[in-house]
């Protein structure tokens, strides 16, 4: 059966780890996901962008989290992530998402608690959780393109505030990641300091988005096999360890899905140019999936929490 995300959050919040969020938009994976946490006996958050929706369909991504979750041994959430105004917000608790997150981030600090404060309200009737993102994060994934000269980190006085006025369950902060695969041009630089500040301030916890690792190896195989991927870097695992003990208690994962399941179909079909049975394709590139996600897992220091 689906958790509440904010159930799930009380012992991540007080035993210091952080939940994985990742994100699906088909069958393939959701089965990973749900497979990686039940293997390493963990709680995770199944999310689904505005774009997911558009692809797959509310009701039948709705569907296949349900299918796996009410035959699951651990504590799943399906999130909608980045929702993009309050009426996405609302059908999203009307289709039994358990979490929501509103993202008015683009907008002025009084607009942006506003709607926010909207959605906690709405959401909230129903038990859901809220998540709300203060700052903006530059990159580009899905339907979000912010450019760098737009980006700026959360300001821990305006968060203190923020989460004072809205209500929100957990607060997504731009503290130096970056959305897409073109994260960093070197080492990365996160504001540790900053998501220490601001969990002093608001308690509640924090969500790192833009977080994905950028693996090389899958980069370096997607491009020997034909592909084009070039400079892209992401967080290193200390990153990862190093937020969680100061507060994160989410982490959202995309990009190295992606780019996994990339890297896997390109050598599949290349080494084995005369198969076309999609099962034998898009297994393997499943399991792939499946094992970076586990590999997340016991970073975020979740493992063996469910």
């Amino acid at each position: 059966m689906l958790e509440f995300l904010s159930k799930m959050y009380v012992p991540a919040n007080r035993d210091k780890y952080a939940i994985g969020q990742f994100n699906i938009s088909n069958l393939e994976f959701a089965q990973a996901a749900v497979a990686a946490a039940t293997e390493s006996k963990a709680p995770i958050i199944l999310a689904a962008s505005s774009s997911a929706i558009k692809y797959a369909g509310i009701e039948q991504l709705v569907a296949i989290v349900k299918s796996l979750a009410d035959k699951a041994t651990v504590p799943i959430a399906l999130h909608l992530d980045h929702g993009a105004d309050i009426k996405q917000a609302a059908e999203c608790v009307k289709h039994g998402f358990t979490s929501v997150m509103i993202d008015a981030s683009d907008k002025l600090l009084e607009e942006n608690i506003r709607i926010t404060r909207e959605v906690v309200a709405l959401a909230h009737t129903s038990g859901v959780t809220v998540e709300a993102e203060l700052g903006r994060l530059g990159g580009i994934e899905d339907d979000l393109n912010v450019a760098i000269k737009d980006a700026h980190l959360t300001d821990p006085a305006e968060a203190e505030r923020f989460v004072h006025e809205t209500g929100c369950d957990a607060l997504a902060v731009a503290v130096g990641t970056s959305h897409g695969a073109y994260k960093f041009k070197g080492k990365p630089i996160i504001a540790f300091d900053r998501i220490a500040e601001i969990k002093k301030r608001v308690g509640i916890p924090l969500v790192l988005h833009g977080a994905s690792s950028v693996e090389p190896s899958a980069v370096a195989t997607i491009n020997r096999f034909g592909g084009k991927i070039d400079d892209a870097h992401g967080l290193e695992d200390d990153s990862y360890k190093r937020a969680v003990s100061l507060g994160v208690c989410k982490v959202n994962i995309d990009t190295d899905l992606r780019l996994v399941w990339t890297a896997t179909l390109r050598k599949l079909l290349a080494e084995n140019p005369a198969e076309f049975d999609p099962r034998k394709l898009l297994g393997p590139a499943r399991d792939a999936v499946r094992d970076e996600i586990k590999h997340k897992i016991k970073l975020l220091g979740s493992a063996g929490k469910a």
